[in-house]
Parts: structure tokens; C-alpha cells; sequence
């Protein structure tokens, strides 16, 4: 599946890289599991307005420092996550800053963006068996409730997440979450979200054939619905021709808004041929309701607050086309680059 994605320079430094064990049984500790991720990232969008509007941009540097441990061994492992995030401004002051597209650097009172930002959390976690229970600052992705990464810096969000994975090819997830930290301002509960409880399953019948389905509560806000459908065929001389489905359901709730339209639903269906390093995709994706689609943005300016990212759908990139009655076709070419260039480079052009 395509999610929405915005180039940007990325600098990635790792250490302690070692995979994390799957189940409490093979842990071999809370260092020995642990690894350390630094990112730095320069960020630069421009916003060409016609009609006399005047043009905004933000610019700015981003340190991410994020940290996962191990598990303690024994029955019941305990261990630690934590994130440290710092972003300054190199330009954007009053007068460019403030598009809500943009969204690096929050506006004061005065309208003048604030020169740096900083902002840490951490999440205490526990596993038994194949199940960990995870409570505190979380960036959650999943198809309801999924964190904006495409900016500066990120979302996150606090609250507790249960995920298992006890039978093989199943996992499921449950969570509540009650505070909501926007990109571009300081504090954990800077989005001022009220509660969004989510709940689902993945499942792999068989090499070829997954389905998926979750489902979100935002509380006042919207009930929402996601479904998956993924089958892969596999071809002679490495290729593969796969057919994704994904498709929500969304009903704003009567507190969020008096009008009557408030129901959407949305799907994409997209095939893509591999041959190699190369791929060939089609994608048709259709709007259908009272409304578009809607999802992101933050409860005090007036948006959803169930995270910016939250769009599995086969045409979302920039311009997501989920527009009331909105139908779309894709064409695209994407080329894998990680095992001739560099390890993680691919290429994407779609129309």
C-alpha cells in the first residue's frame, strides 16, 4: 500500500542495531535487545500562491533521537522507550510561517513562529509470551490512528497499546489513547485531544493471501472503519503481479458537527506488476457520501486529531483526491535501488 510521502533530506546514524526478539522466550536482555537511532533532518517547503497571495515557506533542522530497550528476561520482561526531538528554525518568520501545509514551526500570539522547539517522552512496556502492553508517549501507525512523520518533526501520542502476536500470522492490536503532541509546538498535549480508542487484527492465511481490518473511536469526533485485501501472485523469471485493496468507512459524530453530512466512504484498488528492481502499478480510487474523507489535523484548530498519516489508500501522496464524489486513476514506476546504489534508495513517478 502508498502512503502519503514528501522527500527530504535524512541522515540516519544507528548503533545497537541488533533485531529485537519476537517473544518473551528468546530475550536476551534489556541492553542486549536495545538499539539507539539517531536522524537529522533538513526540511525546506515552499507554498507558490497565485492571486495576489502571498507565498509561505519553512525551513528548519531536525535532531530525532530515539531509543528502544530489551526486555528483562524471566516470565514477564519490563523495558523502556524513549524519544528526545529538537527542531530549529533557519527561516520562515513572520509573514511566510503559518500554512497549515507546512506546519513546521506553530505561530505565537504575536503571529511570529517560535525559533526552536524541543519536545521528549518515554513509554514504559511489559511482554509475556508473544503479547507487550505499552504505556506512555507512543508514534502509533496503524490504518486508523497513524502519526504524521512527513514534516520536520513528528506527532506522538500518550496512552496504552496492547499488541499480540500468540498465533502465527495473526496480530492484533488494541489501545486508548488521550493526549496528542503536534509536529510543529512543544507539550504532550498540545493537539488537545480528548480519548481515540482503537482496536484491529492483521492475518496471513498463506504466503500469497492477507487481509486486514481495524477500526477507531475519536471521541465527539468520528467513528471509522478500515479494511484490507492483499493477494500476491507470484510469476516465473522474479516477478510478481499483486492486486491491494483498502478501503474506510467514517461517520462524524452529532457533537463534531450539526450538518447532515457526515458519512464517507472511501476505497483504492491497485495493481502492480514487478519484474526485478522494477514495478508497474494502476490504481483507481473513488469518494463516495455526504462529505470527503477526513482524517488528520488537530482538535483545537478545528481538525480530527487521529493522526496525519492516517490515509492507506493507493492515490494519497501530496493531494490525497478524497474529495466528496472525488474518483481518481494512478499510473506509476517505481525502481528499487538498494541492492545496486544504496541500501534503502527507490524511486517513485506516478501520474
Amino acid at each position: 500500500m502508498l502512503t502519503k510521502r514528501m522527500g527530504m533530506l535524512a541522515l540516519g546514524i544507528i548503533s545497537a542495531s541488533q533485531a529485537m526478539a519476537e517473544g518473551q522466550a528468546d530475550s536476551k536482555g534489556f541492553v542486549e535487545d536495545s538499539r539507539l537511532t539517531v536522524n537529522l533532518r533538513n526540511a525546506y517547503i515552499n507554498r507558490d500562491y497565485k492571486n495576489n497571495r502571498e507565498d509561505k515557506s519553512e525551513w528548519g533542522q531536525a535532531f530525532m533521537g530515539n531509543f528502544a530497550s530489551g526486555f528483562t528476561q524471566g516470565t514477564v520482561g519490563v523495558g523502556v522507550d524513549a524519544f528526545a526531538l529538537y527542531g530549529i528554525r533557519l527561516d520562515g518568520g513572520k509573514g511566510r510561517s503559518g500554512n497549515g501545509g507546512i506546519d513546521f514551526f506553530k505561530q505565537g500570539d504575536s503571529g511570529a513562529a517560535a525559533d526552536d522547539l524541543s519536545r521528549a517522552g518515554a513509554a514504559v512496556k511489559a511482554r509475556f509470551s508473544k503479547t507487550v502492553i505499552k504505556y506512555g508517549d507512543q508514534m502509533p501507525q496503524l490504518p486508523v490512528l497513524s502519526y504524521d512523520n512527513s514534516r520536520l518533526l513528528p506527532e506522538s501520542y500518550t496512552g496504552t497499546m496492547i499488541t499480540s502476536k500468540e498465533l502465527d500470522g495473526l496480530e492484533v492490536v488494541a489501545g486508548r489513547f488521550t493526549q496528542e503532541a503536534r509536529k510543529s509546538a512543544e507539550g504532550r498535549d498540545s493537539g488537545d485531544l480528548k480519548s481515540i480508542n482503537v482496536y484491529g487484527a492483521s492475518y496471513k492465511f498463506t504466503d500469497e493471501f492477507s487481509a486486514a481490518f481495524y477500526a477507531s473511536d475519536n471521541e465527539d469526533v468520528l467513528k471509522k472503519q478500515y479494511v484490507n485485501l492483499n493477494y500476491v501472485f507470484a510469476l516465473p523469471q522474479d516477478q510478481s503481479l499483486t492486486f491491494d485493496f483498502n478501503g474506510y468507512k467514517t461517520k462524524l459524530d452529532k457533537d463534531f458537527t450539526t450538518s447532515d453530512a457526515r458519512d464517507n466512504k472511501i476505497w483504492s484498488l491497485a495493481a502492480t506488476w514487478a519484474v526485478g528492481i522494477h514495478s508497474f502499478t494502476l490504481a483507481h480510487q473513488r469518494s463516495t457520501g455526504d462529505m470527503g474523507y477526513a482524517y488528520g489535523g488537530y482538535r483545537n484548530d478545528g481538525g480530527f486529531g487521529d493522526g496525519g498519516n492516517t490515509i492507506y489508500l493507493a492515490n494519497s501522496y501530496w493531494s490525497d483526491f478524497n474529495g466528496k464524489d472525488e474518483r481518481s486513476w494512478q499510473a506509476a514506476y517505481g525502481v528499487d535501488l538498494s541492492g545496486l546504489v544504496l541500501p534503502g534508495l527507490s524511486y517513485k513517478a506516478a501520474y
